[in-house]
């Protein structure tokens, strides 16, 4: 399923811009030192609920995300931090949602895993597996009937796939041409069950491509493998050929969730994985051609830490909900 941690990136990163990939390292140390001090505030319980972590798979946002245009759409799972900071959602407002405060993005009432942000047209993190499918498939057919030049990417994870949601959106997806790129982050576990132990044919790809449309496995550890081809899906997608399905191969350094014992993988298993991180892996790469210094490189985890603190800060001198409130945005009001 994986090759060999000392595999190099491909040769594609040598047509990529300096820039370009200096972007991707940053929103990718982003990121991680989010998820960070997201493990240090649930430990100390300033964030309460569930806490589902990005680390690991940070090329798959950064690549995916930066792919699109303001004007797209896109719909989250429940691990979803890294795609709501990726796609724009400014970290105040995801930290404070963490944070259960009223400056938070959904208010304060989703926490971890209902990131939302209607302006960047991020449509949620989903606490249904699965979940997401029609809500992007809804979205996609109600941009097409406006005529808008849009795409509708939607993220979920490999456990999805067993769900009827999967099968019955890749359909209609591919019978009506939507303008959908479904993007599966498979991480080879789900919640806490191997991918061979839960499918009989473990080619996800292959498996949507049975309903018609372009399907292609991506080495989701890779930022610039993942860059080239959302663009290359999405170009297709605003070309008018219909829906495509990214398999985006990656693993979970952290257990599925923060209350998961993760006994279900070997350490051996995840510290292989962690030679490829793609955080180092991209450093180096830049590193050895002359495209980014040691103080260039600090200076990035500088301004992401200083951009966490601030984030950290507001949030907690953030105001609660008033209990006046708690009725409002239950049900649509009427004007």
């Amino acid at each position: 399923m994986h090759p060999a941690a000392s595999e190099r990136f491909g040769p594609e990163h040598s047509h990529v811009p300096a820039a370009e990939r200096i972007e991707l390292l940053r929103q990718m140390i982003r990121i991680r030192r989010f998820e960070e001090r997201c493990v240090r505030l649930y430990s100390a319980e300033a964030i309460r609920g569930f806490l589902h972590l990005y680390i690991g798979e940070e090329a798959v946002a950064a690549g995916l995300l930066g792919a699109l245009d303001p004007g797209d759409a896109v719909v989250s799972t429940y691990r979803e931090h890294g795609h709501a900071l990726a796609r724009g959602v400014p970290m105040a407002a995801v930290m404070a949602e963490m944070f259960g405060r009223a400056t938070g993005c959904s208010h304060g009432r989703g926490g971890s895993m209902h990131l939302f942000d209607a302006e960047r047209r991020f449509y949620g993190g989903n606490a249904i597996v699965g979940g997401g499918l029609p809500l992007a498939v809804g979205l996609a057919l109600a941009d097409g009937l406006r005529e808008r030049d849009t795409v509708t990417v939607c993220l979920f994870g490999d456990g999805a796939v067993a769900e009827g949601e999967f099968h019955e959106c890749l359909n209609l997806a591919a019978l009506w041409q939507l303008p959908v790129l479904f993007a599966c982050e498979n991480n080879r576990y789900a919640m806490g069950t191997a991918l061979d132990h839960e499918h009989a044919a473990t080619d996800l790809a292959l498996r949507a491509a049975s309903y018609g449309l372009p399907a292609w496995p991506v080495d989701g550890m890779d930022p610039v493998a993942v860059t080239m081809a959302a663009r290359r899906a999405v170009e297709s997608i605003r070309g008018g050929g219909g829906p495509c399905f990214l398999e985006l191969r990656t693993y979970r350094f952290r257990a599925h969730s923060m209350y998961d014992a993760d006994r279900y993988r070997e350490r051996s298993e995840i510290e292989e994985w962690k030679a490829r991180d793609p955080i180092p892996r991209l450093a180096q790469e830049l590193s050895a051609a002359g495209e980014l210094g040691p103080e260039d490189r600090a200076a990035l985890e500088a301004a992401a830490d200083a951009e966490i603190d601030a984030a950290v800060a507001a949030a907690e001198s953030a105001p609660l909900e008033p209990v006046a409130d708690l009725t409002r945005h239950v049900y649509a009001e009427r004007t």
